[in-house]
This record gives C-alpha cells, structure tokens and sequence, in this order.
C-alpha cells in the first residue's frame, strides 16, 4: 500500500520548478523514498524553500551525497531491495554521514518501524517522522535542521577566524552576550577600571583579555593573578615583589605581578578573597600608580590597567567588613556582570560543538558531533559549573565515548527519555518539544519574536505550535 502525505495537494504545472524563483539560493534536500507517488507529493510540497534530490534507493542516494554539496535528506527506513526492513535504511543513513558528517537526516518510519527509530538516532539521524508525514511538522522538523546546520557553519567560522576576532576565545550570540560584547567595545580604548562580576566558570578571565587586547595596552603584558590561590603570606611579594635579604628565602631581587604589569594590564581575579592589609597597599597603589618593593625604599610609578573579577557579593563584603568600600569605589568604575550559562540560550549548544571540535582535534579523534538526546539533555541540564563544567564535561566524554557521536551518557548527564518512560515515542517527542517551548517562553518573558529565534523557527510556526499544544500564549515585552 502506497503512503501518502496527511494533507491534500493540489497539481502542479510540469514545469513549475523551473520556472520557480531562485534569487536566493535554498538549502539542498535529498528525498530518499522507493515509493515514487509520495516522493512526488514531497517534491510539490517542498519545492519553494529547497533544492531538492531524489534517490529510490542506497545506491543512488550515496553517488549522490558522494558527488554534491547536500545539507539535509529525508530518509526512508524501508528501502529495496528489502523494503520491510530498515536494514537499508540504517546502512543508508551511516553510510550517508560518514561522507558528509554535516548532513542533516529525518528518517520516515512506519508504525513497524518504531523500534529502529532510537537506533538511527543514535546512529546519527537528526529527527524521525512516523508515516503518514504531517506536511506542516516536517516543515517545521527540517526549519530547525537548516538553522542547526547554519549554526554550525557560523561555529567552525568563528573557530577559523578565531585569531583575528575582536573576542578570541569568547562566543555567544544570546542576547546577554551581546550586552557584554557592547560594553567591552565601548569601554576597552579607555584606561578606566573595571569589575567583572559572574559566577565561577562563566568566563571572566576571557572578558579581562578581550578588554586588554582590544586596548591600546595591547602591545605590553596581560598579568592575571588569582587573589584566593595563593597563600597570604607569599601574596604581598607576588603582588609587590621584594628585595634581596628582605626575608629569609629572599636570596634575590624579584619583580611583582603589579611591576611586570607595566605598559599593559593586570588582572586581579577574585579580588573579593584580597586580604585586607594588603587591600590597603593596593588602594595605595590605585591612587598613586606607585609601589615598593618588600624590603625596599625606591618608589617605582607603574603604568598598568586595573582589571578585577569576583564571583562573590561585594556589597555584602563591604557590610561584613571584609572588604574595603574606597577600594570598592576604585575598582568599580565600570562594571561587567558575565550572565551564567543556563541563561545564554543557544550559546550552550554552540559552545558545546566548538568545545568537541578543539578537544577531538587535539586527542586526534574525529566525532560526528553530539546525538540528539545529549543536545536535548546539554539543553536542560542546569550547570551549576558554568562554561568551564561544559568544557571539563566535553574533555572526558571524548577521552570515554565509543561511538562517533558523544551521547547524553558520555556527558554523564540524565537521558531525555528518563522521563518519559512508558511513551510512544511519537508521544515522548511531543512532549520534550511542549516542554521546550513551554521553556523558552518563560526565559525571554513572553517575547515571542526572541523565542521563535532562540528556537529556530519563524513567529508564525511559534504560534502554530502555541496553539496546537494548548499553550497560553504569554504577552509581548
């Protein structure tokens, strides 16, 4: 029996993919279906926003992958010579990606076909649909493949022209990055001092480099010194550095953190654990722009940027008494909060693939990218450690995982499917997509343009989707 898709279509000229407008180049989609009737209801259906391929079996989809730039495919579990099968299907599908390890595949399935489902995914399938295919989901299902490949692409370019960016080792297209960015671009040309607030793990190191190399102070030393690492006895001379014979041990003159800072930058990193002896000479040092070494006489002027960072309350510091209010004031000229990772949106995933692209290149392994389970779980996961767990998680799923895939289980973190045990799988996909947007929703207020973005998908389809899981939709901000 012959499947067709679940909505009617209307018959179209011969020519009329022809003589179709191609101002904009679209995506390649390659439909790999043995059943010419419903590869023919596809082609109509899709034909406006892509380049479309066929193949009717493995064979003929693999020349093609092998010999043209196609990003995306829909993919039929069943193929000849043993349609009732997805043995061709899934040999398509690996054989598909270890090609062209961008592309994008939805597999269609039966009913029978459920139990191969997770197995593709796991193989490396974007998404799969059950038959009959609901015109408007797989439109939906491949919008969010081509913005994920797009991503991608945006990721490996800024990885290439890592070098040259304005923000090195940063990235981040949320919305609370781009505040970041905009106040390091404004305030970096000037000698002005800055706090830089944040959890610990979000970066704050990353922003004290890119306000040094964006500066006019680019040309001299970047000096970091972490204020709650080292012991408060030998932190003055780290700081300050001391004389010969200043001290037992002092066989030698050594310059200090602050000195070697002159001409560029120096970097205070979690000023907030700064004893308060020692917070008074750097006040000194503030007002001033002089030191002296441990033990010495000579006043030295220094010529250096004050960059500081905390990830604790300094206002409740200054309450408790543990933390001076003039060298506050000094510090805090300019302030730069760093937003947690579980508020970046789309940035999580987007620093997950650049972290797997660096940490497989430099353990000479080559991974396909994450399963779709473990992007939903990177997704949920809370990260309590911020950028830096993502990136310690991502180290040790490469040196453990097996496959070509890093899983949710390689991340060590929950699978998606934990909670919903007992669903079809049609059902669990509903769900973890109602929750999803449900999710985003709430995290950008109601805004429904900015969370049709962080999703992925245009405003009308956010509504669709709105209404079609009962969703109150929330007022605009």
């Amino acid at each position: 029996m012959k499947t067709q898709l679940n909505q009617p279509m209307k018959d179209l000229p011969e020519d009329a993919m022809a003589t179709k407008n191609r101002k904009t180049p679209h995506p390649t989609l390659l439909l790999v279906e043995d059943d010419e009737d419903l590869r023919q209801q596809m082609k109509w259906a899709l034909s406006s926003d892509y380049e479309l391929r066929e193949a009717g079996d493995r064979t003929t989809a693999i020349h093609i992958v092998q010999n043209e730039p196609v990003h995306l495919a829909i993919l039929d579990l069943g193929l000849p010579p043993r349609p009732h099968e997805a043995v061709e299907g899934l040999a398509a599908l690996e054989e598909m990606l270890s090609v062209n390890r961008d592309l994008k595949v939805i597999m269609a399935t039966g009913n029978t076909d459920r139990r191969h489902a997770l197995r593709a995914i796991e193989l490396g399938a974007y998404d799969f649909l059950e038959k009959p295919i609901h015109v408007e989901v797989l439109k939906v299902v491949l919008e969010r493949a081509n913005y994920l490949l797009r991503l991608e692409r945006e990721n490996r370019t800024l990885k290439k022209q890592e070098d040259q960016s304005d923000f090195e080792a940063l990235i981040g297209t949320s919305a609370p990055m781009q505040k970041v960015f905009e106040v390091v671009r404004r305030v970096a040309k000037s000698d002005i001092s800055v706090l830089v607030t944040g959890e610990s793990g979000t970066g704050k190191e990353l922003i004290a480099r890119a306000l040094h190399q964006q500066s006019d102070r680019a040309h001299g030393a970047f000096v970091a010194i972490n204020c709650g690492a080292i012991p408060e006895n030998l932190l003055e001379s780290e700081l300050f550095g001391h004389e010969k014979g200043a001290f037992t041990g002092a066989h030698t003159r050594r310059k200090g953190r602050i000195e070697s800072a002159d001409k560029g930058t120096l970097f205070l990193d979690e000023i907030g654990e700064l004893p308060t002896a020692l917070q008074v000479k750097l006040l000194r040092f503030l007002q001033d722009h002089c030191i002296e070494r441990i033990g010495g006489r000579e006043s030295i002027e220094i010529d250096a940027r004050i960059i500081a960072a905390t990830n604790v309350d300094l206002d409740r510091a200054m309450a408790q008494g543990k933390f001076r209010e003039d060298l506050y004031y000094r510090l805090n000229t300019i302030t730069i909060p760093v937003p947690p990772l579980r508020d970046r949106g789309g940035d999580i995933l987007l620093l997950a693939e650049r972290f797997l692209s660096r940490v497989a290149d430099g353990a000479n392994k080559n991974f396909a990218g994450f399963t779709k389970e473990a992007k939903i779980s990177i997704e949920r996961y809370h990260w309590p450690g911020n950028v830096r767990e993502l990136e310690n998680r991502i180290k040790r799923a490469v040196a453990m995982a097996d496959g070509n895939r890093i899983t949710a289980e390689d991340l060590e973190l929950d699978s998606p499917r934990v909670g919903y045990t007992g669903h079809s799988l049609k059902d669990a996909r509903e769900a973890i997509e109602r929750e999803l947007i449900q999710r985003t929703l709430e995290k950008t207020g109601g805004n429904i343009t900015r969370a049709a973005s962080e999703l992925g998908i245009s405003r009308p389809t956010l509504h669709d989707l709105i209404v079609r899981y009962s969703l109150r939709e929330p007022k605009e901000s």
